[in-house]
């Protein structure tokens, strides 16, 4: 597992295996996986170590990473995870979405969208595991988020790219506006470093989840807190005694 500042300068945060059963046994909703090699590389995330993360998981699990067809997302979900995530893939194939939604349901089916301010805009960019071949994608975000719900994707994560790392707080002004026109459901990424960011972010973008990474691996957030001050201030959240037994929602 590696973790980086804005997709770059990436270090090692940990064993998947052991991170795996950390967050498991801590209480959090969801993991989400992303081989952010394979799509630049031109491969399939690995099949094994999904494999291997399915059989210590009892909670939703999606994976991305290279994922260019139904058959890659079919050995995907075979090996065990829940959802697929695609992002640079169906930037370069858009219909891409609309075979795996029709293939395996929306519920089924994330896009992933990396973005970056650009002036009064907001930007896709493609490729950005990769900073040799990272850029421009040629698409305005909200019109991409609204492309992508017509074409069946079932739920959007937004990286919102220039607060990646950063510890900084969650783009809240970027995730409003792409709020206020995504009608499947909204995750919010990058930026995440205190309880305050997690529950402004809930309250102001309405979002309906919040992803993070660094903050949970390094331990400065534990997830039980985490969760106890969001139930505290009015947000739902999945209580403890659910966290078992989800496999498969």
């Amino acid at each position: 597992m590696v973790k980086g500042v804005r997709f770059r300068d990436h270090e090692v945060a940990g064993g998947i295996l052991d991170l795996t059963a950390r967050y498991r046994q801590e209480g959090a909703d969801e993991l989400v996986f992303y081989d952010i090699s394979a799509s630049p590389e031109g491969r399939l995330v690995q099949r094994r170590w999904v494999e291997l993360v399915s059989r210590s998981l009892d909670i939703p699990f999606c994976v991305a990473g290279g994922i260019r067809s139904v058959a890659d997302a079919e050995s995907v979900l075979a090996a065990g995870a829940e959802k697929v995530s695609v992002n640079s893939p169906a930037l370069e194939n858009p219909g891409l979405i609309d075979l795996l939604a029709r293939r395996f349901g929306s519920q089924c089916v994330v896009v992933g969208v990396d973005s970056q301010a650009t002036g009064a805009r907001y930007r896709v960019w493609r490729m950005a595991g990769d900073e040799r071949r990272a850029g421009d994608a040629g698409r305005d975000t909200l019109e991409w988020i609204r492309e992508v719900q017509e074409r069946g994707a079932g739920e959007v994560v937004l990286n919102c790219m220039a607060n990646d790392g950063t510890r900084s707080g969650y783009d809240i002004a970027q995730l409003a506006a792409v709020r206020a026109i995504c009608r499947i459901p909204l995750v919010a990424s990058g930026g995440a470093g205190s309880v305050g960011h997690f529950l402004e972010v809930f309250a102001s973008a309405e979002v309906d989840g919040a992803l993070a990474a660094s903050v949970f691996h390094s331990g400065a957030i534990r997830i039980p807190e985490l969760k106890r001050e969001l139930r505290h201030a009015g947000v739902r959240v999945r209580p403890p005694d659910l966290q078992a037994g989800c496999h498969g929602e």
